[in-house]
């Protein structure tokens, strides 16, 4: 019988990040336990905390690589091209994601330990507005817009395209993905297209309608 070949220390740490992934996606933060990390990775208990020192520090890793995953996918669509395919690109990227990676996605969007400040989705929203915030400053900048507030759009952007990405996989995916994309893309930059160089005050148009 052939000896089974011993793992090195970067494929052990990748096999357990692997088997982790796929447990807390399916069960979540508190019902995983390390001990059935090391039991389906065919590990002791010490070598898990030996990678990862506990629990938590395992999830925030797969955490970290999930997110640098998507947050590169984003990264490279809104990379080039016109302003109005660039956001279609990161709304199809985020989607394509989603739909790829149903586990890292599900680890992104599930329960976390209430101790990790910034985990999961919520920082993963944070960055994608960084990156988006700053093509979104030099667009309106070239159109005559105040880039002071890019980041109010790139926020609000990200955030929707998010919402619509977990409620899609949530519902078990009743629409095709491009199909989501198009209209996703179609709303968000409808509004750009027309976007007002300073919005009027919701208190102005109320006080119009009233001396009607």
């Amino acid at each position: 019988m052939a000896k089974k070949q011993r793992l090195t220390g970067p494929q052990r740490r990748a096999q357990l990040l692997e088997v982790g992934r796929e447990l807390f996606a399916s069960r979540g933060y508190e019902a995983t336990a390390i001990e059935e990390v090391a039991a389906q990775a065919g590990v002791s208990k010490p070598i898990v905390y030996e990678h990862f020192g506990a629990k938590e520090g395992l999830y925030a890793a797969i955490v970290e690589q999930e997110m640098d995953s998507l947050v590169q996918r984003m990264s490279d669509a809104i990379a080039q091209g016109s302003p109005r395919e660039r956001f279609e690109g990161a709304v199809l990227a985020f989607l394509s994601y989603a739909k790829e990676e149903p586990a890292g996605f599900a680890v992104l969007t599930r329960d976390s330990p209430t101790s990790s400040a910034r985990r999961g989705l919520t920082r993963v929203i944070d960055d994608l507005a960084q990156r988006v915030g700053d093509i979104f400053q030099s667009e309106f900048s070239r159109a005559g817009f105040n880039a002071k507030v890019a980041p109010v759009y790139a926020n609000a952007l990200v955030g929707m395209v998010t919402q619509v990405g977990v409620w899609w996989a949530a519902e078990g995916r009743p629409i095709s993905l491009e199909h989501v994309a198009r209209h996703v893309a179609a709303l968000g930059w409808m509004g750009l297209r027309h976007l007002p160089r300073e919005p009027a005050a919701l208190g102005t148009r109320t006080k119009g309608k009233s001396k009607g």
